[in-house]
């Protein structure tokens, strides 16, 4: 999970965010979820701001707000209390099943996509054309094969499930980018990697909540709720499955305080500066390694502390050397596609408008909205309206008024 602490800085400063400022917000996130889960849930379900989220969050939402990323960061607090209190309700259950499995499989890939593309324009091998819009970038850049051959040894080491795979392609990239010159070290005060971590201060507390509460962005705040939510809904019944903790109604042990921990930790990262926290799948390895109780998450979680004092390292990373954690991420997230029943057209069409149009559209909120337009509309057409949930035809109701008066 450490790659996070190098990728989310340089993502949120996309958005005019403080760096420094996001590293250590992103550290005492990740520290403070994890921590939670730990000593409250006790699950071996470590936490930090997601992938996926935190580039709607750069590229879409903040572009959106003409720049305010402060109100971005209330956002992302409105949907962690929102799902702090829908954690402790029993629509929970409801919302998560209203959405069809196809859709779950097919908004994980499309955000697999998004994050792809924005790993491939970072490395450099795809850029702007004014006449095909995109188009490939110069291959004569030392960079771009740099950040190439980092994709493939990383997806070699993690195909050899060799810990720390992606860390240390990073790490190994940015080392050779400062030796080469293609990068410029930021050493500490000391002329050293380790230094006492940078100030919090310019994105503590920054987070504009009047702003969020504008009625323009109701929408915004779904997409972060509702994407943290199948997200972390995912994430805990995976694990749990690899761990034994599924009791024989096939439920979670746990669950009810797992989601209470995750939407905590959310609402805790926005006050703090960063985007939406949420359990991650990597989990899976401290299980592996024998993990079965909360201790697992209390010790990943001081870990992340003890990050905070690698900030000049983490600062000399260059974008390049990212890249390849972003499209392998994306790899791993199209996986769930082959639990689409593509024999369905009813499922299968839907389920590619959703997967095409995040990337295309370069929004994670427009593709969810036409997927589930399409679906509710072709389930109609084909005489199979019943098989849509309730709470579906309101969520395409709602999303077909947002494009409409958008």
């Amino acid at each position: 999970m450490a790659y996070i602490v190098a990728v989310n800085p340089l993502i949120l400063a996309e958005a005019g965010m403080d760096k420094n400022a996001v590293f250590v917000a992103t550290c005492l996130a990740a520290a403070f979820g994890s921590l939670l889960m730990g000593l409250y849930a006790n699950l071996p379900i470590a936490q930090a701001p997601g992938m996926g989220l935190n580039a709607y969050f750069a590229f879409t939402v903040v572009p959106a707000l003409g720049g305010d990323w402060r109100i971005a960061l209330g956002c992302v607090f409105f949907s962690g209390l929102i799902f702090l209190a829908l954690s402790a309700s029993p629509f929970r259950e409801k919302m998560i099943n209203a959405i069809p499995a196809s859709q779950k499989q097919a908004i994980a890939a499309g955000i697999g996509l998004f994050l792809a593309f924005i790993g491939l324009q970072n490395a450099g091998i795809v850029t702007a054309s004014p006449a095909t819009l995109v188009k490939l970038g110069d291959m004569s850049r030392p960079e771009v094969w740099l950040a190439a051959g980092g994709f493939l040894a990383m997806g070699a080491l993690y195909a050899r499930k060799l810990p720390g795979a992606v860390l240390g392609v990073i790490l190994l990239l940015t080392l050779i980018a400062g030796t080469t010159g293609l990068s410029t070290p930021d050493a500490g005060a000391d002329g050293g990697f380790i230094s006492l971590p940078p100030s919090l201060l310019p994105t503590f507390l920054e987070l504009d909540l009047a702003g969020a509460l504008g009625v323009g962005l109701v929408t915004v705040i779904f997409v972060f709720l509702l994407v943290d939510l199948l997200d972390t809904a995912g994430t805990l019944v995976a694990v749990a499955a690899r761990a034994g903790f599924i009791d024989g109604q096939g439920r979670l042990i746990g669950m009810k305080k797992a989601m209470i921990a995750d939407s905590a930790a959310t609402s805790v990262g926005a006050l703090l500066g960063t985007s939406t926290t949420t359990s991650y799948i990597e989990s899976t390895s401290g299980i592996e390694a024998g993990g079965r109780t909360g201790l697992t998450a209390i010790v990943t979680g001081l870990a992340f502390l003890a990050c905070l004092f690698f900030a000049p390292l983490i600062g000399a990373v260059p974008g390049f050397a990212t890249a390849p954690a972003l499209i392998l991420v994306a790899c791993l997230m199209m996986q769930g596609l082959g639990k689409v029943d593509w024999g369905e057209t009813s499922e299968a069409i839907p389920a590619t408008v959703t997967l095409i149009a995040i990337p295309l559209t370069f929004s994670i909120a427009t593709g969810i909205g036409l997927g589930i337009i399409t679906y509710a509309a072709l389930k109609a057409l084909t005489g199979q309206a019943r098989q849509v949930h309730p709470v579906l035809w309101g969520l395409a109701a709602a999303f077909a008024i947002k494009l409409a008066v958008a």
